[in-house]
């Protein structure tokens, strides 16, 4: 499953964020190993567009994320924000970036300071890149509240802990509007929240990429989560991406059989529907010594000798989609020439 290459790439030129050969590695405690969370990663993500990243709970969709911000730097490949390689940014140059990447973080309660109330935490990154003065700052902070669907007058003087996960969620992407990013990194921003908070935050995001112009990175690991938000979507398994494409081409004809389970995986909101039998066997390989050739082999049905002694590499399965997998389900497309 878990393959190389950039054969999914677009053109360079087309790209807001592009991504190649992204590597995240973690040393082991004393043991002088390493854990490769990110192992070769490329992607690209047009002006306006919404790359739903999904995958199990461990396979590096988050580290990702926080690697495309530069926290922390990746161990090795490139970050191209509008064609700026983040990675061989250092002090100030980085800085000055950084207005134009924010992180959405999962925990919304956890992600606010508790000390502070909801005016000093919107107007925090104001304060820091000294935009406006004091009257301008809290005219501002007043319409980011309004714009994420706050009352200002009920909740600018509260804290945290006497908001509700949804009130501080929306205080999180109010924050993280502040500075007029271009890029906004969801890292499973409605996980924490229950099912009809989480339609009403997805909403907002959707109304506020309309209103602000943004590009959206979005990460979770629920499929259903991501049809709903995204434009295409990339599927990541133990640190590698297996299959990317239109998020309707994915979901209608997955190629990947690790994408064929994840969809299996989806319960039927229908109590009348006998629940389906686990898709996949077998346990999650360690990422500290990840199986040879094709990572997802030891738990793929279709699994050959060639999946064990050859890694596979990213190929086109159809207009925009792409797999990584030697025995795709899906008919290839002829070969030209042939």
């Amino acid at each position: 499953m878990a393959g190389i290459g950039t054969a999914h790439l677009r053109a360079p030129e087309d790209a807001l964020l592009r991504v190649e050969h992204l590597v995240v590695d973690f040393p082991v405690g004393r043991t002088g190993l390493s854990v490769q969370a990110v192992a070769d990663v490329s992607f690209d993500v047009l002006a306006g567009e919404t790359l739903g990243l999904v995958g199990e709970s461990g396979c590096g969709k988050s580290t990702t994320g926080r690697a495309v911000v530069q926290s922390p730097p990746p161990t090795s490949g490139r970050v191209l924000l509008d064609g700026v390689d983040l990675c061989e940014l250092r002090g100030e140059e980085l800085r000055a970036r950084r207005p134009d990447l924010q992180l959405i973080l999962q925990d919304p309660i956890s992600s606010l300071n508790p000390r502070r109330r909801v005016r000093e935490i919107v107007a925090q990154p104001l304060r820091t890149w000294h935009r406006g003065d004091a009257r301008g700052r809290a005219a501002t902070v007043r319409s980011l509240l309004e714009a994420v669907g706050l009352d200002p007058g009920t909740t600018i003087d509260r804290r945290p802990h006497e908001l509700s996960g949804g009130q501080c969620q929306r205080v999180g992407i109010a924050r993280a509007l502040a500075l007029e990013p271009r890029m906004l990194i969801c890292d499973e921003p409605v996980s924490a929240l229950d099912v009809s908070v989480q339609g009403q935050v997805l909403n907002l995001l959707e109304d506020l990429k309309a209103r602000y112009g943004l590009t959206i990175v979005f990460i979770a690991h629920d499929l259903a989560v991501v049809k709903s938000i995204s434009d295409r979507v990339a599927v990541m398994y133990l640190g590698k991406l297996c299959e990317v494409g239109p998020v309707d081409t994915v979901y209608a004809s997955p190629a990947h059989p690790y994408t064929d389970a994840l969809l299996q995986s989806v319960p039927v909101p229908d109590p009348t529907v006998p629940p389906r039998p686990a898709p996949l066997a077998g346990e999650l390989p360690s990422p500290l010594a990840p199986p040879s050739g094709c990572r997802f082999r030891t738990r793929c049905p279709r699994a050959q000798a060639r999946c064990e002694s050859e890694e596979p590499v990213m190929r086109a399965m159809g207009d925009g989609h792409f797999a990584a997998c030697h025995f795709p389900l899906v008919v290839l497309p002829p070969v030209a020439g042939l």
